[in-house]
């Protein structure tokens, strides 16, 4: 009787968590960090104003915490390594990479106030934006850096930097602009198939460009001795 009280009374701290970065996540969304206040988001989770108090510690810590479970989730459905090797070829690991990131964009079970939310913290930056950055995009970014710069070989930072934004580049354009393309080219759809192929060819410009800016700055190189 006594484990089955204190499986009932876990699951219930679980869920009241999770009633509540679900309710912030929505409310946030639509009025934005400022605006949004603690009574309305605890009056859609069904909570306690005071459990907030007691999960986040404050309305900051649960909007930070919110806006770390968008990535968060993502990153466990659709990991950027996908269980590769250490010593498997970075031309393999970038089209892993690139894939994930594209799933992860593209993903059609993640709620609607997922890229709402973080839209509204890149057009209107809290102090949460910083520790988000560190935390999720810092080590996103880094990673595509080392396979960029295994690519290119000798090449200084700052190639590697912008080779790398270019690739990221190719692959946010797709969500941003989305509205656009679809009016643009009506025959472009977003399903796994399309992803599949849309991650091969960003994959495949991609390599083409490196190897050709690789090639470049060598024979730079040559000359210059």
């Amino acid at each position: 009787m006594l484990k089955k009280q204190l499986k009932h009374a876990t699951d219930e701290v679980g869920n009241t968590e999770q009633r509540l970065l679900e309710a912030a996540g929505e409310i946030f969304a639509e009025f934005g960090y400022r605006a949004a206040t603690v009574r309305q988001i605890c009056e859609k989770a069904g909570a306690n104003v005071a459990a907030v108090n007691y999960y986040f510690g404050d309305k900051e810590g649960l909007y930070l915490a919110v806006l770390r479970s968008v990535p968060d989730a993502h990153a466990v459905k659709y990991p950027s390594r996908r269980g590769l090797n250490a010593d498997v070829p970075p031309e393999q690991r970038l089209r892993v990479y690139v894939e994930a990131l594209l799933h992860r964009v593209y993903d059609p079970g993640r709620p609607g106030w997922h890229a709402k939310i973080i839209a509204r913290e890149l057009a209107e930056p809290t102090r949460a934006l910083d520790s988000l950055l560190e935390a999720v995009a810092r080590p996103l970014h880094q990673e595509l850096a080392a396979i960029v710069g295994q690519l290119l070989g000798s090449a200084c930072d700052e190639a590697v930097r912008l080779c790398s934004l270019s690739i990221m580049g190719q692959c946010v354009y797709y969500h941003h602009a989305r509205a656009v393309l679809t009016r643009l080219y009506p025959v472009q759809s977003y399903g796994s198939d399309d992803i599949a192929r849309l991650a091969n060819h960003i994959s495949e410009f991609s390599l083409a460009g490196l190897r050709a800016f690789a090639r470049e700055k060598t024979g730079v190189a040559d000359e210059a001795r």
